[in-house]
């Protein structure tokens, strides 16, 4: 299978090029930051146009976007710009083509009154400019396309950039305690892992939107007294809320999806969050 990935310098898209790569599919990265051909800049029409004609792939992973939730409260042009703009760009160029785009979406297009998973059946309603944007991009592939993946996870942590799980462990190390959210509730999501069910949802065949999450639910609290807790780090974490916190966007308080397509599809679930941090701190260990 002929891929084209964009966000390919990602946390996520570093992961998918090479779990692609090791499956034996043709990958084609792009990313604002890189040099050369697979440079690319989503916000340009003409350009998305002309690497997708390049490439001549049989689907896009669409997995570049603008992913900081508070900067996108100050800089909505620019948050709407990569993940509503950038994301018709592509559709368009699938349209062209005759080709399926796979998005990645994020639980912040819900907005965390729920008190049960939610379904990907269930209504939208972000609270922020980042969820609205991301979910401006759904709308997009939706009305330019028959055939779609649209895969929303969460609270995503990987090797390949920044993410909590490196942060807590940094700031237990230098600091005597450690204050975290606890009334956030939601699935950590090992990168690893989501490449993993990006593939199997591309090769699936079923066109729709999903939910990819890693299995159970927490607070940020509680992952990071787990994090800790595996890492052998003493320093204590004590419990705060959102409130305390303060800090610029609105977030859901309870974004726990249930990956239903998924089961419906036949397709092998996400490990528990436990597990994949686990596994992620066994290589990340010294």
């Amino acid at each position: 299978m002929k891929v084209f990935v964009t966000g390919a310098e990602g946390m996520l898209g570093k992961d998918a090029v090479s779990t692609l790569r090791s499956e034996g599919h043709e990958v084609f990265p792009s990313d604002l930051r890189m040099e050369g051909p697979g440079k690319l800049d989503l916000t340009d029409e003409k350009a998305v146009q002309t690497a997708i004609n390049r490439a001549q792939p049989e689907i896009v992973f669409h997995l570049g976007a603008f992913t900081d939730v508070d900067k996108s409260e100050s800089r909505p042009l620019d948050a709407f710009r990569v993940n509503a703009l950038g994301t018709q760009n592509l559709a368009l160029a699938c349209l062209e083509l005759g080709i399926p785009l796979l998005y990645v979406s994020t639980d912040y297009v819900f907005d965390g009154k729920k008190d049960c998973p939610y379904l990907e059946y269930d209504q939208t309603a972000p609270l922020g400019v980042y969820g609205q944007s991301k979910r401006a991009g759904e709308l997009h592939i939706q009305q330019l396309l028959s055939r779609f993946f649209i895969v929303r996870t969460s609270w995503l942590y990987g090797s390949q950039g920044k993410n909590f799980v490196d942060t807590i462990a940094k700031a237990a190390r230098e600091r005597k305690e450690l204050t975290v959210v606890n009334d956030q509730f939601g699935s950590p999501t090992y990168t690893i892992d989501l490449a993993k069910a990006l593939l199997d949802i591309a090769q699936s065949g079923r066109y729709g939107i999903y939910h990819a999450t890693g299995g159970g639910e927490t607070t940020w609290f509680h992952f990071a007294a787990k994090i800790l807790e595996l890492a052998n780090i003493p320093t204590p974490v004590l419990p705060i809320s959102t409130e305390e916190l303060n800090r610029p966007a609105p977030r859901p308080r309870y974004s726990v999806m249930r990956n239903l397509a998924l089961e419906l599809a036949g397709l092998p679930p996400l490990p528990a969050w436990e597990d994949a941090l686990s596994r992620y701190l066994g290589i990340r260990q010294p």
